[in-house]
């Protein structure tokens, strides 16, 4: 396997001059002349058989392959500075790194850690996101949250929660618009979510309105994306809850037919079985099923 590995130190200053946007740049944030950055590149090209940077105008600019693979050897050398920190002298750093979806890592988990943090002040809580249409599990973590709990028996898994699903609306929307039957809705803008496929369907099923129809509707391909949307009061949308009561409380969004609701994802916890679980992380799965259970209570 190492033999098959490029040059470490061709690599290191490779990602540093793709990410900083020229051979001078790089030069200065590692204090090396430009001329042993254009070696350290030459050599890795040389390695991989194909050029990186082309020229553009005086500068040396990475090509689209070569940002593409800067990419994932930043997250590669991302993954070996955390197990660095882990497994080094300072090991008895308490650190829980968690991946959860963007829109239930932004609206559902963030503004409710500061009660974690209350409870074990100790404890540096790391979050990084994923979208619904990137592979179920990517990068390393200790905790990830999901709407499914993979086959296999990789990991062990907590219930937390179930969404319901309701039709959601700015307060602007909803006082320009005076909806107050679901009726009404088939003269307004539905928005709709690629990787929410039936939202609205499952929603008019449970309010007994199956037939129906939006005389408009925009799509987006992510809901944050389509939540901003309904923030904007571009249209109706469905959301999930709790996952955005944090915006009911604070005004960005209303329920216009709070009592109408459809069942939705059930989310987990989930640890692989061969993870380390010290006691900082067993508290922090039972901080993630008590606020949970609270919610639903």
């Amino acid at each position: 396997m190492r033999q098959k590995l490029p040059p470490l130190n061709a690599l290191r200053i490779f990602e540093v001059a793709a990410r900083a946007g020229s051979y001078s740049a790089a030069a200065r944030e590692l204090n090396l002349t430009h001329g042993a950055v254009s070696r350290q590149i030459a050599i890795l090209e040389d390695w991989l058989g194909q050029p990186l940077f082309v020229r553009d105008g005086q500068s040396m600019v990475a090509s689209p392959h070569a940002r593409a693979l800067a990419r994932e050897i930043s997250l590669a050398f991302d993954h070996v500075a955390d197990a660095a920190e882990r497994y080094g002298k300072n090991r008895l750093v308490k650190i829980i790194r968690v991946s959860a979806s963007a829109t239930l890592a932004m609206r559902w988990l963030i503004p409710r850690l500061p009660s974690f943090a209350q409870i074990c002040p100790g404890v540096d809580v790391r979050v990084s996101t994923v979208l619904s249409t990137e592979p179920a599990f990517k990068g390393s973590f200790d905790v990830a949250i999901r709407r499914d709990v993979p086959t296999g028996g990789q990991y062990q898994a907590w219930p937390l929660f179930r969404e319901l699903n309701t039709v959601i609306a700015s307060p602007a929307l909803l006082m320009q618009t005076g909806i107050a039957t679901v009726e009404e809705l088939a003269d307004q803008t539905w928005l709709t979510t690629e990787t929410r496929p039936g939202d609205w369907e499952a929603w008019l099923d449970a309010a007994a309105q199956r037939k129906l129809r939006a005389s408009r509707s925009l799509r987006c391909d992510h809901f944050f994306v389509t939540l901003q949307a309904i923030v904007d009061g571009l249209g109706f949308g469905i959301g999930p809850f709790p996952t955005l009561d944090i915006d009911c409380v604070a005004g960005r969004l209303q329920k216009p037919f709070p009592d109408m609701l459809a069942p939705g994802s059930t989310y987990y916890a989930l640890v692989p079985l061969d993870a380390d679980k010290p006691a900082h992380m067993r508290a922090f799965i039972e901080w993630l099923q008590s606020i949970s259970s609270r919610e639903l209570a």
